[in-house]
């Protein structure tokens, strides 16, 4: 499976998903977002500044673009008001425009208008990597800190029914360590060995998750029969679940700048999908996010 397959679906829906766009007037973020518009991804409320954002619109576009709204409003309250939509059902996702990420989050989180369900709310990224047959998706390289065993088994559960939301059948999880054994030492190992029993006992559904695995033989069948591990994920993990936030940073921006990946991100555990990119991501990896979401979105809806 390629990010483009996915893209392809989302265009093909017939009832558009709306997004709201928290501060939308940044050049990166409105390129993303009139491509996803003029391909028929999505169509979308900006708020934000309403004189740059027109003023983007007309610069870019002959002027009749009929499937998207502007809200004039200034940052503070344009976060605020991208949650409400999605929080009275006029849109269906949320996304980052240039506005920070604790702005964003302290509107999501809101106890009377955010989209809180009680779960963990964690990032999942899918990369497409040169030389490998299917997606690749990492989690958690952007939410949680240092999630104790009870936040991963959400971070999994989370990252397991988003893949399952893409069209991959019973996908794969492998949880990352240093080692493949289990060490007392090292609290990663520990994690990783419940989180097998957990999926065994059906406590983590939807996928299969093995671990502790090392990344080598977690994504390379030839690295982890070389090791002698077997069992049903080594060498053909889906999903690969990092043990802290310091190695998901280090691994999603080694995959973009060593690896030259494509990439598309999503936080997940929401009332809807958040498109929560970095101010340093490209204005392609903005438009392949939001083309992630959707999908997940036409599946989980049915629209």
């Amino acid at each position: 499976m390629r990010l483009e397959h996915l893209v392809s679906q989302a265009k093909n829906q017939q009832v558009k998903p709306v997004i709201a766009v928290a501060e939308a007037g940044d050049q990166e973020v409105m390129e993303s977002v009139f491509k996803a518009y003029k391909e028929g991804i999505a169509h979308f409320i900006l708020f934000g500044n309403g004189d740059k954002i027109s003023d983007w619109l007309k610069k870019n576009t002959n002027g009749s673009t009929p499937g998207i709204e502007i809200v004039s409003t200034d940052t503070a309250s344009a976060a605020i008001g991208a949650v409400k939509a999605v929080h009275e059902g006029k849109a269906d996702i949320l996304m980052k425009g240039l506005v920070s990420t604790s702005v964003l989050l302290k509107a999501v989180l809101n106890k009377e208008f955010g989209l809180r369900t009680g779960k963990v709310l964690s990032h999942v990224a899918a990369f497409e990597i040169k030389g490998f047959d299917r997606l690749i998706f990492v989690t958690d390289a952007a939410m949680n800190i240092d999630p104790d065993l009870h936040q991963k088994a959400q971070i999994l559960q989370n990252a397991i029914d988003f893949v399952l939301q893409t069209g991959v059948e019973q996908p794969k999880a492998a949880v990352l360590a240093a080692v493949e054994n289990v060490n007392p030492a090292m609290q990663a190992t520990l994690d990783a060995a419940s989180l097998t029993v957990m999926n065994l006992r059906k406590q983590i559904t939807g996928g299969l998750v093995e671990g502790p695995l090392a990344l080598d033989n977690a994504i390379s069948k030839e690295a982890a029969v070389h090791k002698g591990i077997s069992g049903n994920v080594a060498g053909e993990a889906d999903i690969l679940l990092v043990p802290t936030i310091e190695t998901g940073n280090v691994l999603y921006k080694s995959l973009i700048y060593f690896a030259r990946a494509k990439v598309g991100a999503v936080i997940c555990g929401a009332k809807a999908p958040i498109v929560l990119t970095s101010r340093a991501d490209s204005s392609e990896s903005k438009y392949l996010s939001i083309a992630l979401a959707v999908k997940s979105v036409i599946t989980d809806k049915k629209l």
